[in-house]
């Protein structure tokens, strides 16, 4: 929008400079004096140029940001508030902002026991464990309490059950974890006290496992967790590919699997060392499969149905594996195919087909950060105004590369916020929906704010050259144009500006990046609206010049008219398709305050001595308002009857099915 806006005024300062060029050779043409030429030719430039746009546009920006924080969706940077309405795709984390980030064990693997599964959700307690609804048996229990051991010991976690709110920090497969610990019947807190933590490797995107020594009673025993397909080659098994096939069944099915190993090592001097870990971790004993469910949000499938309705693409982004992120994917509706998911992998092997693979992939899988950079910069060279969503410090170059950044403001980090343009305060994507749809209504308000602006000042314009063509006195003195600015733009562009978002916002689809902001609807309501108020001016005006009105008389009633005309043409600017008519008076009482209130300005000034002499103005009497608020009803009329042409041509261009 910024960039349109450019593009725009300066467009619009030549144009401008061409009428009042215009306008100063006919009159030297005429034999006008050069004073008074002066004076109307600046008092024609303010009328022409809409210097209260900036001011319009700044309030329909504040006032679409107020709009937008009340719906969860905080503006960081002005500019930005158009910015989700305009975009054509959104690249969104899945964790926690299409999920609820309330990861769960919800089903166990464990060699030569099968599967086991495990009830509750969230952080509760209470779930039972059971296989196809029969009680464990003592060797199963034991297998499972052997897996929440080591994989409570290698965790970074806290976790209080009597705690509530405060009683737990840390990651949410870490606190998964500890939750499976304590439906297992462990402590967590005194596994921790007998067992001493002797080294760690924390998890992280590049090795996709952790890894912590510890001190038993017994011995030293490393304890590791993990991506499936990292660790379960790593241990002793007779089949590891049918544990591989187990895991991806698992993933198929939306579970998030990781795999939890433990291995006794020799008690020796510097064994302790973190690096001495990663060297140890070969020849493990598999402890088993833990399969996590993250529920997604209620409204996350309405909100990408939502997005598709729009015209906005989706584009899941997550670490899990394939697998899992296409059966959520398919879920949600973002994906159906495995040729639509394209892995952190695939992206870094890179590849001269790239770019269009993703572009046209709709879930990333195993992404780490620095992918997403890539991710958005084949996202723009395929034509996309790119949103994209993070919420950690390697999400921040992302976020800053995009069209428009969107930062979490729940979970996410400072770094993502100070590079984002936009912050989710409920982490929600259905608050990104929210963000589409009032930035479109922004940005529709910025249209009909420009609409008006330009329309007026193109009337006027078109009012002068036409009285100066046919040699008639100047319809309105200098001090008379710059009264008629400034007692019907200021009020009526601001009111405009706060004008509700349209009904079908979110059946549109986004519109083009090279779209220009003064398109062709916009050339064509200028063009049309211009000429209706231009030329019914100079009608009345050279019908009360030839009638014998006095100039005085003849430019006093011009005036009112004028008032008139711009008081009737603001309500056709409330809608480029709607009816006037169809919006109700009621949605916004601002504008007809500010109506009423030009209106009174107007005809209080003709009362005032003084003031009523020097812009040359008098009350008018009823039988002139009586010829008067027809004319003014013109623009109006002429406006609805294009509006109702245009739906024709729109219905007409729909093929009929059959």
């Amino acid at each position: 929008m910024t960039r349109r806006l450019e593009r725009f005024t300066r467009l619009l300062g030549i144009v401008s400079l061409g009428l009042v060029g215009a306008v100063i050779a006919l009159q030297v043409g005429m034999g006008t004096s050069l004073r008074e030429t002066f004076f109307v030719a600046i008092a024609l430039a303010v009328s022409v140029i809409p210097e209260g746009l900036p001011v319009a546009v700044t309030v329909a920006l504040s006032i679409a940001t107020r709009r937008m924080a009340r719906r969860n969706v905080i503006v960081r940077h002005l500019p930005a508030v158009e910015g989700l309405g305009a975009c054509t795709v959104v690249a969104t984390d899945k964790t926690g902002t299409l999920t609820m980030n309330q990861l769960t064990v919800k089903r166990l693997w464990l060699p030569d026991h099968g599967f086991v599964e495990v009830e509750g959700s969230g952080l509760e307690i209470d779930g039972p464990l059971h296989r196809s609804g029969e009680k464990l048996s003592d060797a199963t229990h034991d297998a499972v309490r052997s897996l929440a051991h080591s994989a409570a010991l290698c965790n970074d976690a806290d976790f209080d059950p009597q705690g509530g709110a405060d009683g737990y920090s840390g990651d949410t497969v870490d606190l998964a974890f500890l939750v499976l610990a304590w439906k297992a019947g462990l402590d967590a807190g005194t596994l921790r006290k007998t067992a001493h933590r002797l080294a760690e490797r924390p998890f992280s995107a590049e090795r996709k496992y952790a890894a912590s020594l510890h001190q038993h009673a017994d011995g030293r025993l490393i304890h590791v967790k993990g991506a499936a397909e990292i660790v379960v080659p790593l241990c002793d098994l007779a089949d590891p590919d049918r544990v591989l096939d187990l895991a991806d069944e698992m993933a198929s099915r939306g579970y998030r699997v990781l795999a939890v190993a433990a291995k006794r090592v020799e008690d020796r001097t510097g064994a302790s060392a973190p690096e001495t870990l990663d060297r140890e971790i070969c020849g493990m004993t598999l402890l088993g499969l833990a399969g996590f469910i993250d529920p997604l949000r209620p409204e996350a499938r309405q909100a990408v149905a939502d997005c598709h309705r729009a015209g906005v693409d989706v584009r899941m982004i997550t670490g899990d594996h394939a697998a899992t992120a296409l059966a959520i994917a398919r879920d949600l509706g973002i994906a159906e195919r495995p040729d639509e998911v394209v892995t952190g992998r695939e992206i870094a092997a890179g590849g001269a087909d790239l770019v269009e693979r993703i572009a046209s992939a709709r879930v990333f899988a195993r992404v780490e950060p620095a992918h997403k950079v890539e991710i958005v910069q084949a996202l723009q060279r395929a034509g996309h105004f790119v949103a994209m969503t993070g919420d950690g410090v390697n999400d921040a170059p992302a976020l800053h590369r995009a069209d428009l950044g969107v930062a979490m403001g729940r979970d996410g980090t400072d770094a993502a916020r100070d590079a984002a343009d936009l912050v989710l305060a409920d982490d929600n994507f259905a608050s990104v929906v929210v963000g589409i749809e009032e930035g479109r209504a922004a940005y529709a308000n910025i249209r009909k704010v420009i609409y008006l602006a330009i329309s007026t000042g193109a009337a006027e314009a078109v009012m002068f050259l036409l009285a100066l063509a046919m040699g008639l006195p100047l319809p309105l003195t200098a001090i008379q144009l710059l009264w008629l600015n400034l007692v019907t733009n200021g009020g009526q562009h601001v009111a405009l500006a706060a004008e509700g978002s349209e009904k079908g916002l979110l059946d549109r689809p986004p519109r083009s990046p090279q779209e220009p902001l003064f398109d062709a609807i916009m050339i064509r309501q200028t063009l049309l609206s211009g000429a209706v108020i231009g030329l019914v001016s100079t009608a009345a005006f050279a019908w009360m010049i030839a009638h014998g009105w006095s100039e005085f008389d003849a430019r006093n009633t011009l005036l009112f008219l004028m008032v008139a005309f711009e008081n009737v043409h603001v309500f056709n600017c409330r809608s480029e398709s709607r009816s006037a008519f169809r919006i109700p008076l009621s949605a916004n009482w601002a504008l007809i305050v500010a109506v009423v209130g030009a209106q009174a300005l107007h005809i209080g000034a003709a009362f005032t001595p003084g003031f009523s002499d020097l812009l040359g103005l008098e009350p008018l009497p009823l039988s002139e308002w009586l010829l008067l608020v027809p004319l003014a009803l013109s623009v109006l009329l002429v406006m609805e009857g294009d509006k109702l042409l245009r739906s024709w041509g729109r219905r007409s261009s729909v093929p009929r099915a059959g």
